[in-house]
Formats: C-alpha cells, structure tokens, sequence
C-alpha cells in the first residue's frame, strides 16, 4: 500500500510514498513518548531558541516550500509564500510568549501557598488537512511543544511531501529527535494511534463528520481534543456599508487559497436596499481574477485540490441551480487536464439549496437577499456552523455590538477579513467544532492545569 502525490494541474503523479508499517508507528509513538521525557524538563529559553531557529529555516526555505504547495496541492505561490512567513510568525510568536502564559498562578485561599500549575500532557496526535498543509501543523505544533508535549502528525494523503517537509523542517533546527514526527499512514492506522495509550490527546483541523468521527473515539478512550471543523462564514453587508471596499474585501474573502478554506467568506446577506449595487462591484471584482497555473506569480485561482473535490462543488452549485439559485458568474466546469473551477456566483440563495445549507468549499459565492439588518442576523445564524463572520458598516460602533452580541461565531470581524492570528484565540462553535488554538488560550489546551495546595 502507498500515499500517491498527485499535481491537480494536471494529473500527474509526483512521488509514491510507502505507507507505514504497524511495527514502524508503534516504534514512532514510542520514541515521541522518550522523548517527551526529556523534552518535558527543558526549560522555556531552550524551547525558545528552538522555534526561533526553526522560524529561520521556514524563512529560508520559503520559496522551495511555496513550490511544493503548489505542486501537491494547487495553491498559487504568493499565497504560499505567505503561508510560510505566517508559520514563521507563530514560532517567533510563542516563543517569546509561551512561558508568560504557563507561569503559575497564585491564587489567595486558607493555604499557605496555593497556585495554578500548567504541565504538558505528553503526546499529542495532530490529524491535519491539505488546505493550509504547513499552517495548520504550525499554528498547533507551536503552542503544544512549547508547553513541553511532543507531537506526531497524520497529514492528509494528498500532501504527504509536505509532512514529510515540516519534519525536515524540526530535524533542521536542532529539535531533539522524537519531538516531531509525521506518521505517513491512512486513516485506519490513525484510529489505531489514537487507542494508543502513550497518546494522550488529538487534535483535528478537518470536516465536521471527521470532527464527529474523532470526537466519538477519542470520547470512548476519555481523552483530550480540540477540533476545528467546517465553516460557512456569513458576510453581512448592511445599507449604510463602503460598498467598494466590502465588494474588495468579500472578493478576497472569499476566494482565498482558490475558496478552499474553513474561514473562508461563503455566505452573503446582502440589504436589499444595497444589493444591485453590490453584486455589480462584487461581479466586476470576481471577474478580474485570474484562474491558472499555481506556479505563475500572477495566478489568482489554482486548480481545486482534487479532482472529485471539484466535482463534488460543481455538483452543489447545480443542485442549487435546479431549486431556484441564479447563476451570476461562472458555474461551468471547465473542460481539459486540471481541477480547476472558476469563480461562481450564485443569487437568489434560499433555504433548502446546498449554497445555504452546506459548505461550498471552492470559489463558488453564495449571495442571499435581507430585508434588514434583523433579518441579516437572523440568515446569517439560521446555519449549523459557527466558525467566522463578518459584518460591513460605516458605523463601527453599530458593527461592534453586532460582532460582540448577536453574531454567532468564534471569530466576528468589522469591515475586514475573518483570519487567524496568532496572538488571538481561534476555533468555533455549533458544527463548527470546540476547543481554541493560538494566543493565550489556545496554549493551554494541551496542558494539566494542576491545583497545587500547601497547608
């Protein structure tokens, strides 16, 4: 059995990678198990120096990394780059950060001494996607090894050069062997790693049934997860917006890495008052994207990951075509080599289609009529979703108390972009998962917060 690379652009095959054998995970899990040993007493200026050291190799390799991400999964170089630079980010960032974070707390009771420990858990198993293939191990690998668990990553099959990479990576900056390891083995092998008693905690970046499907194991074996699943963002645009900027910024929102993004923008709600207005500029904007080959630095839209994965949306849209959806903008599946789809827009979105039940998980906009702001609230939470959303308005105070109290989401956002950022808290609710990574919280996820009392 083996993990193929395949290039989207064209179908080709990259590499064959052998998968691994049940004698071989068994001796990775227990050298992360060793290891952590060890790595757990090393103090926060030695883990410090470490991510330091391997934020200078992302910085390096950066290009040749952005190369690969294009070549396994489609994603256009600048895009890539970016990813890179954002993963060297995060490792500057707890480096300088984790041990404020994990100091103990003191806390006044009848004790003479009374305070809050954080102690690492031990092994984490990582099961991340293909979308952001360097990002979402980054943004968990930072923070959990910082706190003194070590890791293994199951990747996703269709970019195993890149989790081969991101170990190349640890091994390059000094990381003591074991700390990470990625596991090139297929779902079945992971459920096993999962029983693995040396395994204390999972975390997964993924679908929400593969959220559910781990949630239910990792239940039956009590231990620790953190899950960050699907998202279908709603974008308010109200009547009083910048209606230029929020058409720019839903464009870019939602056409990130080709619209194959969990936080990505998905759902419109437009006022009526404003929506002829908006879908001219949103239309105009949606056309001067370039759809191409990843590798050209002048790409907008890169092939779709997978070929099935673009069926699989053409197939939405023209469900929801065939119920009453109008179709604005693209919508045809191009012929020839390549998983491409172009960018869509669909109007005259209601209930009942899968552009407002579902995620659209590729450049495919979903736009739905409001009446009002009320009814924008009311269509922008009628979803079982709840990772991000946004919400356009001149009025800032107007867009705050939105954001803070009547939006519901992890991540609510004024007249910008929904995005990750490492000093921030990151994750959802509903079917959109549990659990937070980054910033402060995200730290102590993976941690024993211990009660210590003396009398």
């Amino acid at each position: 059995m083996a993990i193929e690379s395949v290039n989207p652009l064209n179908g080709k095959r990259i590499k064959k990678y052998p998968v691994l054998k049940p004698g071989q995970v068994s001796r990775k899990v227990k050298a992360a198990q060793d290891a952590f040993l060890n790595w757990k007493e090393t103090g926060f200026p030695e883990r410090s120096a470490l991510f330091k050291k391997a934020a200078s190799v992302l910085e390096k390799k950066k290009d040749a990394l952005a190369r690969l991400m294009a070549l396994e999964m489609g994603k256009p170089l600048a895009q890539g780059a970016s990813e890179i630079d954002k993963c060297a980010w995060v490792c500057k960032y707890y480096s300088e950060e984790a041990r404020g974070f994990l100091l103990p707390e003191k806390i006044a009771t009848d004790a003479s001494k009374s305070y809050v420990a954080f102690e690492p858990l031990g092994v984490v198993l990582a099961i991340m996607p293909w979308n952001f293939p360097f990002w979402q191990v980054f943004r968990f690998a930072a923070p959990s090894l910082m706190a003194g668990n070590t890791g293994l990553l199951k990747h996703a099959s269709n970019v195993p050069g890149c989790a081969l990479a991101i170990e190349d990576i640890f091994k390059e900056a000094g990381f003591p062997p074991g700390v990470f390891q990625s596991l090139l083995i297929d779902s079945g092998q992971a459920a096993a790693v999962m029983e693995d008693e040396r395994v204390k905690a999972v975390t997964l970046t993924g679908s929400t049934q593969a959220g559910k499907s781990v949630a239910s194991k990792a239940g039956s074996l009590l231990k620790k997860t953190v899950l960050e699943l699907g998202g279908s963002d709603p974008y308010l645009i109200l009547e009083d917006a910048d209606l230029e900027k929020a058409a720019e910024i839903c464009v870019n929102g939602r056409l990130v890495n080709s619209g194959q993004s969990c936080i990505a923008a998905k759902r419109f709600i437009v006022v009526k008052a404003v929506e002829k207005r908006f879908l001219e500029l949103f239309r105009n904007r949606m056309m001067d994207k370039k759809m191409g080959d990843p590798l050209q630095e002048d790409t907008d839209i890169g092939p779709q990951a997978r070929e099935d994965l673009r069926d699989q949306l053409h197939e939405q849209v023209l469900e929801s075509i065939v119920k009453g959806a109008r179709c604005l903008l693209g919508g045809k599946k191009p012929e020839g080599k390549g998983a491409f789809y172009p960018a869509t827009i669909l109007t005259n979105v209601k209930k009942g289609m899968p552009a407002y039940d579902e995620e659209l998980f590729g450049p495919v906009a979903a736009v739905i009529t409001a009446k009002d702001e009320d009814d924008a609230i009311k269509k922008a939470n009628d979803s079982s979703f709840g990772l991000g959303a946004a919400v356009f308005t001149k009025d800032k105070k107007r867009g705050e108390q939105l954001a803070a109290h009547r939006l519901e989401a992890g991540s609510c956002f004024v007249n910008g972009i929904v995005h990750s950022d490492p000093r921030l808290p990151f994750g959802g609710i509903k079917e959109s998962g549990y659990g937070r990574e980054l910033g402060g919280f995200g730290i102590r996820e993976f941690v024993n917060i211990k009660t210590v009392y003396v009398t």
